[in-house]
C-alpha cells in the first residue's frame, strides 16, 4: 500500500469516527505539505459525495474540517430516542440489550455517541432483564425465516404451569406486545379461523420440518391487523364490543385502533371495537365507571 493510500484511510478512520483534521496537526503527523493536504480533503470529500455517506465541511470557526453525516443517517435525537424505548420494552437479556444499545451508539459521531451515553448511562447500568433471562433476537429471525419460506415447524413449548408439549404448527407471524415476542401458527392437526399464540421465550427447541404449507394470496395472515385487534395477547374469537366511554378519548383510540365512534352522549361517547378475546374486556372493565358495556357480538 502507498503512503498516500495509507494517509487516505487514516483521514477516513478519523471522520467517520467524528474527529475533526486539523491542517498543521495532520501536516506534522504525516509530513505533508498544504497542497497535498488540501488535495487528500479533496479526494475524500469526492469519497463521500460518490458513497452518499455525507460530505467533508470546513469549520472556520475551530479551523479545521469536519464530516457532516447525511439525513438518511439517524440522528443523536434519534437514537437517543430508539434507546428509550428499547429500556422501557425490556424486550432483552442484559446483554442483548447491551450489544444492541453499543451498536447504536458506533453509529453516532464520537461527540454525539458521548451525549447519548451519558443520557441514558443510569438506566442501561440497571436495566432490568425480564424473569426469562433468555437471548432472543436470533431465534426470533429463526423462526422468521421459516414464515418467510412457508416451512412447518415443531416446538417443544414450555406452559405457564410448566408442562412441556410439543406442537407441530404452520407459522404465520411474529409481534411484540407487554414486554413478550409472541409466534402466531395454526396447529397442523386444528382447523382454526384464527392462529395460536406461543410466547417465544417458551419455546424450548424449534425443529424444521420438510413440509411446506401454503396459504393463497387473499387469505395472507396480516400481524398489523392482528395486533389491531389484539389486547394483552388474549386470544378467542373475533368479537365486536359495544360500550359508552367517559374517559380520556385520546387513550382509548391509541389503545383500540379498530375503535368507531358511532355517537356523543351527555356523558362521554357510544364507540364500538372489534377484538380477539377477553383483552378488550379486561381493559374496559379496568376503567371503572368511565365505562359501560352496551353489547358483546361475535
Amino acid at each position: 500500500m502507498s503512503l498516500s493510500s495509507f494517509r487516505l484511510i487514516e483521514l477516513h478512520d478519523l471522520l467517520s469516527r467524528g474527529e475533526s483534521l486539523d491542517k498543521s496537526v495532520v501536516s506534522k503527523r504525516f509530513g505533508v505539505d498544504s497542497k497535498t493536504f488540501q488535495r487528500d480533503i479533496d479526494r475524500l470529500r469526492l469519497y463521500y459525495s460518490e458513497k452518499g455517506l455525507g460530505e467533508v465541511k470546513y469549520d472556520r470557526k475551530n479551523n479545521c474540517y469536519r464530516l457532516e453525516s447525511k439525513p438518511t443517517q439517524l440522528s443523536k435525537q434519534e437514537i437517543f430516542a430508539i434507546c428509550k424505548i428499547l429500556i422501557e420494552s425490556r424486550a432483552f437479556n442484559k446483554q442483548e440489550f447491551t450489544d444492541i444499545v453499543d451498536k447504536l451508539l458506533s453509529l453516532c459521531q464520537k461527540e454525539e455517541a458521548k451525549q447519548v451515553s451519558r443520557a441514558i448511562n443510569s438506566e442501561k447500568v440497571n436495566y432490568l432483564e425480564l424473569q426469562h433471562g433468555k437471548t432472543l433476537v436470533k431465534e426470533i429471525w429463526n423462526l422468521r425465516q421459516a414464515i418467510s419460506a412457508q416451512r412447518v415447524i415443531q416446538i417443544n413449548y414450555k406452559r405457564a404451569d410448566g408442562e412441556l408439549r410439543v406442537h407441530e404448527v404452520k407459522p404465520v407471524g411474529i409481534v411484540f406486545s407487554e414486554f413478550y415476542f409472541y409466534l402466531l401458527a395454526f396447529q397442523m392437526d386444528e382447523n382454526l379461523k384464527y392462529p395460536t399464540v406461543f410466547r417465544v421465550d417458551r419455546i424450548q427447541n424449534v425443529k424444521v420440518m420438510g413440509k411446506i404449507f401454503a396459504i393463497p394470496y387473499s387469505q395472507r395472515f396480516s400481524e398489523a391487523e392482528f395486533k389491531r385487534r389484539t389486547q394483552f395477547m388474549y386470544m378467542g374469537e373475533l368479537e365486536t364490543v359495544r360500550f359508552e366511554f367517559s374517559g380520556v378519548l385520546e387513550s382509548l383510540l391509541d389503545r383500540f385502533p379498530t375503535a368507531k365512534i358511532e355517537k356523543k352522549t351527555d356523558s362521554g361517547v357510544i364507540v364500538s371495537a372489534e377484538a380477539f378475546g377477553k383483552g378488550i374486556g379486561m381493559w374496559l372493565r379496568s376503567q371503572g365507571d368511565k365505562v359501560r358495556i352496551l353489547r358483546e357480538e361475535r
